[in-house]
């Protein structure tokens, strides 16, 4: 595997990914800003890739008891270095299936950047691509479930998604047992359609769905401020 080194949180944490395959946008920096995790807490992120969600939350919270699960060895292990190197000891990745994980919870909060794209669309000729992309249409319904098994009541479950999705999301995470579900509409630029969406839901939870004001990501000059917050700062979005 050809690495690149690289940076996030504006040189805050330093970070390699591969060369190749899928790289690293602003999507798990976004989904780490929402989880609410407090210090000393148990935090699992699905399909951690390199790791770039759970070291911005770990650069976020500290003392963070975090398990990162990753199918493919390879990334599992440079998610490892990357911890390791920005001295992040308290988070453990394995290399599995989030579907059939191989730890038992109670967590107090889990995480994902789940793939998204169908199946039945042009497939990417990069394996890596593939695999962080590709998705049959069971794989949102399982990760959901998964995630819910290993939450402690009233625990939470936010995941980042394309708009698209919004319909399949919903109904997973009822069926898996979760409510007072909270979305995050992520507008690219003010007026534009949302592409992205982030949801939050309770396991256990009871209250009403609500669809919050949303974040715009892009103004003239670049990243809107209260992107820019987030992206190069670290800080928390609050839900």
């Amino acid at each position: 595997m050809r690495l690149t080194e690289g940076t996030l949180l504006a040189g805050r944490i330093r970070y390699t990914q591969a060369t190749t395959g899928h790289r690293t946008g602003i999507e798990p920096v976004l989904l780490a800003a929402v989880v609410p995790a407090r210090p000393g807490e148990r935090v699992i992120e699905a399909g951690t890739g390199a790791g770039a969600g759970l070291l911005c939350l770990s650069y976020r919270v500290p003392e963070l008891r975090g398990v990162g699960i990753e199918r493919d060895p390879e990334l599992a292990a440079l998610a490892r270095d990357n911890l390791r190197t920005n001295g992040f000891e308290g988070t453990t990745i394995i290399a599995a299936d989030i579907t059939g994980p191989p730890l038992t919870g109670p967590f107090d909060h889990a995480f994902a950047n789940p793939p998204w794209r169908p199946v039945a669309d042009t497939p990417s000729p990069d394996p890596g691509r593939r695999l962080a992309y590709e998705a049959p249409g069971d794989l949102l319904p399982a990760w959901t479930a998964s995630l819910t098994r290993l939450l402690r009541p009233r625990g939470s479950l936010s995941l980042i998604l394309p708009a698209a999705s919004l319909d399949t999301a919903l109904e997973a995470a009822r069926a898996a047992g979760c409510g007072s579900l909270r979305i995050l509409p992520l507008w690219p630029r003010a007026g534009r359609p949302a592409k992205l969406f982030i949801l939050r839901a309770i396991r256990g939870g009871r209250g009403p769905t609500v669809l919050l004001p949303g974040l715009v990501l892009h103004e003239a000059s670049g990243f809107s401020e209260a992107a820019n917050l987030v992206l190069r700062d670290g800080a928390a979005i609050d839900l």
